[in-house]
Formats: C-alpha cells, sequence, structure tokens
C-alpha cells in the first residue's frame, strides 16, 4: 500500500468509525487472555468464562491456566475492535483486525479528550485485567519511571516498556496478598520466634534490631531493616534450602499442638507450592492482606508484594515491567529489587470504595492514570455515568442490559462483552432480565482537578 492508499484507507476507517454526521460511538472490544502457570485451571477460572464470552469461543482447554483477561492498548496483550456481534473486525475494516490502540491514533482528541491526549499520546494511558489466582504470584516490584526507562534500555526483551505501572486490585472473591513492609516492633517479634530466619542474619543485625531499635532514628531503623531484608534475599540457595527445611519440619510439629497463625499457615502453603525458595523466608518481612470482595489495595513504585489466591479486578498505568527476587521460577533480578525498594513500614491502606449512589462505588488510588468504578445494578434498575473528559472501558462480569449515550446511540450488552466509551460521552444504563454486575475504568479525576 503506498502512502497515498495509506491516507484513504485511513480516512474510510475514520469516517467507519465516527460514522458520516461525525457523533462518537461506542466501541465493542474483543481482548486477550494470558495463560501463566499460576492461574486457575480450565472452567474453574472467571478470566477463561470471561475470554470464552469474549471471544465467542465454544470451549476452554481443561487443562490450561487461565490466569489474565487484558482490557487496553498493551503490545503485549492489546484489545481488538469488534463490529457487529459476529467478532469480526475484519469484515469492517478489511485485510486485518483494527486494534484499539490503532483506532486511538485515528483521531486521538477525540476518543481521548485533549487533556489526555496532550499528556499521553495516542494511547491509553492505563490497562484493565481480571486475574484469577490459584498458586502465589512472584514476590515482585515496579519501577518508578527512571528506573523502567534504564531497566527497558539494558534489558528490552525482559522489561518491554519504559513506563511505571502504579496498579490496584479490586477484590471479586476472597483475596490473599502480601503488600509493604511490616513495622518494626512485628520485626521484632520475627526475630524472637523464627530462629531460622536469625540464622541468616548477622547477629549483630538482629541484636540491635531486637535491642535498640526503639532508641535509633527513624533513617537507622530503616537501614537495619533493610540491611536484614537484604541478607536473607542474598543467602546462599543451599542455606536457604536448609532453612527453609528446618522451618517446615519446626512449623508441622507445632502445629500438632497450638493453632498456627495465618501467617505460618500461610508459609507453609508457598513452601508446598515454591519449596526451598527464599520468598518463603521473606514473607515473614511482609503485610499479610485478606481482601472481602468490594476491598480494595494498590501498590505504588518500588513497593513489594505478592498476590497470594483468589480474583481479583486490576488496574495499573500501561506497563508489563515486573522485577522479581522470589516464589518464582521466572528470571530474577534479586539486587535490581533490593536497591529500588522503599522499604516503607506500615499495613497497606485498604480502599472500600465511596459511594457514587446507590448501585455505585469509587476507588480512586493516589495515581494519576486510573480509577476503578464498581456498580451492581438490581434487575430494571437504572444508573447514569456522567461525560468526563478521558476515556472509560466498561467490563461486564455477569448479566444483560441496555446502553443509551449521548449521542443517542442505543444498545445491548451481555455478560463478557467490553465496551470504550469516548471522552465525553454520557451513558445510562439499565439492567434487563437479571442483576447488572460491571466494572468501569477510567481516568482518575484527580488528573483534571491539578491540571
Amino acid at each position: 500500500m503506498d502512502e497515498e492508499d495509506d491516507k484513504k484507507f485511513k480516512k474510510c476507517r475514520k469516517k467507519r468509525l465516527f460514522g458520516a454526521d461525525r457523533r462518537k460511538r461506542l466501541l465493542r472490544l474483543k481482548c486477550c487472555v494470558q495463560n501463566y502457570d499460576w492461574g486457575v485451571i480450565g472452567c474453574n477460572s472467571q478470566v477463561a468464562r470471561l475470554f470464552l464470552l469474549n471471544s465467542g469461543r465454544c470451549n476452554v482447554d481443561p487443562g490450561e491456566c487461565y490466569a489474565e483477561f487484558w482490557i487496553g492498548t498493551h503490545k503485549s496483550g492489546p484489545s481488538y475492535v469488534v463490529y457487529g456481534r459476529d467478532n469480526n473486525a475484519a469484515a469492517a475494516f478489511g485485510s486485518k483486525p483494527l486494534s484499539l490502540k490503532d483506532c486511538i491514533s485515528l483521531d486521538p482528541v477525540a476518543l481521548l479528550g485533549d487533556k489526555v491526549a496532550r499528556k499521553w499520546g495516542g494511547d491509553l494511558p492505563f490497562l484493565f485485567k481480571v486475574l484469577s489466582i490459584e498458586k502465589a504470584l512472584s514476590i515482585q516490584a515496579h519501577p518508578d519511571k527512571d528506573l523502567a526507562r534504564s531497566l527497558n534500555e539494558a534489558q528490552p526483551s525482559i522489561y518491554k516498556d519504559d513506563n511505571h505501572k502504579p496498579e490496584m486490585a479490586l477484590a471479586l472473591t476472597r483475596f490473599e496478598a502480601l503488600c509493604g513492609f511490616i513495622s518494626s516492633k512485628e520485626l521484632k517479634a520475627v526475630l524472637s520466634s523464627v530462629p531460622e530466619i536469625v540464622e541468616l542474619v548477622q547477629c549483630a543485625d538482629a541484636e540491635k534490631f531486637s535491642h535498640d531499635s526503639e532508641q535509633d532514628g527513624k533513617e537507622k531503623v530503616k537501614q537495619l531493616f533493610e540491611s536484614i531484608f537484604s541478607q536473607i534475599m542474598s543467602s546462599n540457595k543451599g542455606l536457604v534450602r536448609e532453612a527453609v527445611c528446618k522451618l517446615k519440619r519446626r512449623l508441622s510439629l507445632e502445629k500438632k499442638k497450638r493453632q498456627l497463625s495465618a501467617k505460618e499457615q500461610l508459609i507453609l502453603r508457598l513452601e508446598s507450592q515454591y519449596p526451598a525458595d527464599v520468598g518463603i523466608l521473606a514473607a515473614f518481612f511482609l503485610n499479610y492482606v485478606e481482601l472481602k470482595p468490594g476491598e480494595a489495595l494498590y501498590v505504588g513504585p518500588n513497593e513489594p508484594h505478592a498476590y497470594i489466591s483468589g480474583e481479583c479486578i486490576e488496574c495499573m498505568a500501561t506497563s508489563d515491567n515486573v522485577v522479581r527476587a522470589g516464589l518464582t521460577s521466572k528470571k530474577r533480578d534479586v539486587q535490581a529489587l533490593l536497591s529500588m525498594l522503599n522499604y516503607k513500614q506500615g499495613f497497606p491502606e485498604i480502599l472500600r470504595g465511596v459511594s457514587l449512589n446507590e448501585y455505585t462505588r469509587k476507588y480512586a488510588p493516589p495515581f494519576d492514570e486510573f480509577e476503578v468504578d464498581r456498580c451492581i445494578l438490581p434487575q430494571a434498575a437504572s444508573v447514569s455515568f456522567p461525560s468526563v473528559p478521558g476515556p472509560s472501558l466498561f467490563l461486564v462480569m455477569s448479566g444483560k442490559g441496555t446502553i443509551i449515550t449521548s449521542y443517542s446511540e442505543e444498545t445491548t450488552f451481555q455478560e463478557g462483552e467490553v465496551l470504550f466509551v469516548p471522552a465525553y460521552m454520557e451513558v445510562s444504563i439499565t439492567a434487563t432480565a437479571i442483576e447488572l454486575h460491571m466494572y468501569r475504568a477510567g481516568i482518575n479525576n484527580r488528573f483534571f482537578r491539578d491540571l
């Protein structure tokens, strides 16, 4: 295709996107699935169910792990525009399906809004996901923008983009995670009750933290905490294997005499999934978090965390950068992780959402790129999502409904469907037949307030 033909083709696509009257339209999306070994197997996975409904396939592989359902423009799992219910974008646009990113590039200002397009160019600044977790994910952290840029330049095959990755997990089921470092008081308890860890740490550091940390300044305490954690993570594999073996044996015996703590029970579960892994010991240093459905946890750059089990809605800046150091068979970069961590101590904030109306709650973490709304509509109930200066993605988890836009477009949608709503478009949604359960991801409102 020469340059002139390419211009004509893009013009044709643009006309199809907006129509002859230039009205904005809803876009249906066909989305991507990721099969990682920590995912839930086969039809037991919420991700598998959504992918089946969204893709129009007849069945899922009963032996495959379905881990993540991706909605967005990231190159590792792009979404595609669908016209009609035959899931055939190629029929609408010719030789190949049109990705959401390519679609946005036809008119970024119209679809994203001028402020968003000016800040992030022709790309969606957030990535929207559903996760189904059977086996613990790695102990990891996501780099800030400067480090992401450096890692991408040095190892582009591993760190595939140069963006940071703040994220939020909103529980669909009971959800377990490790997130952030425990308090100094809790670490003292660990050093006094877990001899297997003390054996791997310099005696002077362990004793100093146990006896003198209250008299030390915060910076000295932080340095001491960092030293102890770094020694554990950098320990010889043989010593780690021996320590984990001793720990497992001791907890297995104590289990017969007393009720193990929630953290101790978790340790034994992690050992069964990742035998002899240093991440089992690292878990003692991290906060154990249990979320109920409707509760959310957010993770900033350079914060250690690991999702353990359950299903969740996840939203993040558009990136797939992960620095791993434990509970994984993938590449580890222990020194990079140790150097990037902020070593902030204390239990993470749990978001329970702010009520927008009787059916909708908003979850807004302290990041510009995204926020998430959770909406549960009883049969025949209606709710409006007002016009906002940025784009939105709607995911229908269950139920059926009708949607009417401020441009007089009316259409039906059902579970498994994903809709892209352009900037400055108000939508009104009504549940039909049964209860409608859906989620909306969009630009954080604080971004528009701060301009």
